[in-house]
């Protein structure tokens, strides 16, 4: 294949995902889909290696939705998929590491066998169980739990697989129109796929090698050598250490998190695929952010960590808040790599999440804060930006339209990113109350000891969850009162020089 030919090939394949994506989202239900964008679309050769990605996404979906089709391809080969079948799963240890990502992969017949696949992985609005918290003691106390099964068979939908859906979540028509949606993309991108008469096997090789070799010549540039870091969280009754030792060798990098808390007995775990995602992730952004993430692009990059400790949880620990401590993988190894490269400072990382139930009827909301990223070597950080996630914020009006929530403020805190050459940016004030009585989970991290500068920059402030003048723990579960408040003040990013 010509330069030319292939380079046309490959724009055409992501256009592909980015339609994929904007298909999915565009017909989706959920607010946390349809206006945050928490989803990822990605195509796959026919042995299950992802070539393209869209744009849309986070790390944690993307990148562990990335081996996700292999692995299902040994639980259900591909000679026992027939056409028009597509296929679901939301086990953690498969995916994206908690039960409120469902994942859905439509494969693509030619000649009576598949030859492709198409995948997104998309946050649901509710699971069941415990709904999206830190309270739940097992992972079978945080919802419904599927392996990978047939949610359509032949072109229709499985109605005993719907009817499972329906009847253990709180908002079976916004879930279930999500599921429709993620089908709708893979439909849409099938269809486009076909109209181009492109075989995506015969770019696969090409596509895979040459992200491989870019990786490779990236990390050459770095100092070989091994440096380590270590991150602070707030845990619960006590902080908790992420450790992370990277070493450079060569073409390759080696990110190991021994040292590491041990799993805790809330649902804060991570499991290593997304650790893994959100390490790759830092090497990416800190030497190949122009390299496409695909299967190539991650092969010179290893992920190790203790099984058992915060960072490899293994079945049944809980772990459906995993976002909030596997966010911390990325400034783990960005300030490992901080020693030999440029790098930015720390910033609040972890994503805030507010869930949001009806105790007197069933509604649910999700949606998710950022605090202030940290200033780097020749600029200030960003105000209230979600990194290394990427999900953006719901707006007001869309929270209020569809749930009995009110959202009273929302302003950036002046002098809560830290001081330096350069500043980092700030976090944001949110103020909300509810119309009718609420459970409430919030999910929050950097409240105790806020993000360290880099190279002499001043700490940001740290953040801080009040409800009704009372400062709370940072994961706390209660209960709302109509007319209570509640303020989210959000952690600022660390200054650099």
């Amino acid at each position: 294949m010509t330069e030319i030919a292939l380079r046309t090939a490959w724009n055409r394949l992501i256009a592909l995902v980015n339609e994929q994506a904007a298909s999915l989202q565009r017909t989706a239900f959920s607010n946390v889909v349809r206006e945050a964008g928490d989803l990822s679309a990605g195509v796959f050769d026919r042995q299950g290696r992802m070539l393209a990605q869209a744009v849309t996404g986070t790390p944690g979906h993307i990148n562990t939705m990335a081996q996700a089709v292999a692995d299902m391809l040994e639980d259900v080969p591909a000679e026992t998929l027939e056409a028009g079948d597509v296929l679901l799963t939301n086990n953690p240890w498969a995916v994206s590491g908690h039960r409120h990502d469902i994942t859905v992969v439509t494969p693509v017949f030619n000649g009576g066998a598949p030859v492709a696949y198409f995948a997104s992985t998309c946050h649901a609005a509710d699971i069941g169980g415990r709904g999206l918290t830190t309270e739940g003691r097992d992972v079978f106390e945080e919802g419904l739990g599927l392996p990978w099964v047939k949610f359509h068979r032949r072109g229709e939908p499985d109605p005993t697989i719907k009817a499972i859906i329906r009847e253990n979540v709180r908002v079976p028509e916004v879930v279930l129109g999500d599921l429709r949606a993620q089908v709708t993309g893979g439909e849409v991108a099938t269809r486009r796929l076909e109209s181009l008469d492109l075989d995506v096997n015969d770019l696969a090789d090409e596509i895979l090698g040459r992200s491989e070799a870019a990786v490779r010549e990236a990390i050459a540039r770095i100092p070989d050598g091994t440096y380590s870091h270590e991150v602070w969280l707030d845990g619960f009754e006590e902080p908790l250490p992420i450790r992370c030792t990277v070493t450079v060798a060569g073409e390759e990098i080696t990110c190991d998190f021994a040292g590491t808390a041990p799993a805790q007995a809330r649902g804060i775990n991570v499991v290593l695929n997304y650790t893994a995602a959100y390490a790759i992730y830092a090497v990416t952004c800190a030497v190949a952010a122009d390299i496409p993430h695909n299967a190539g692009s991650f092969r010179p990059i290893h992920v190790t960590a203790p099984e058992g400790c915060l960072l490899n949880a293994v079945p049944p620990q809980p772990v459906a808040a995993r976002h909030i401590i596997g966010h911390f993988a990325t400034p783990a190894v960005m300030g490992a790599l901080g020693q030999a490269i440029p790098l930015p400072a720390e910033g609040a990382t972890g994503l805030w999440g507010v869930n949001i139930q009806g105790t007197e009827r069933p509604w649910a909301q999700t949606f998710f804060l950022s605090g202030g990223m940290g200033a780097g070597p020749e600029w200030d950080g960003l105000d209230a930006t979600a990194f290394p996630s990427g999900v953006q914020a719901v707006p007001v009006e869309v929270i209020e339209a569809t749930t009995p929530v009110r959202i009273l403020e929302k302003s950036l805190i002046e002098g809560s990113g830290g001081g330096g050459t350069h500043t980092g940016g700030r976090g944001q004030r949110v103020r909300l109350t509810v119309d009718e009585a609420a459970h409430v989970s919030v999910m929050a991290e950097r409240t105790r000891a806020g993000a360290p500068g880099a190279g002499g920059g001043e700490v940001g402030r740290p953040g801080r969850v009040v409800l009704g003048g009372n400062q709370l723990e940072p994961k706390a579960a209660f209960g709302m009162s109509p007319g209570e408040e509640l303020e989210l003040a959000l952690p600022g990013g660390g200054g650099f020089g």
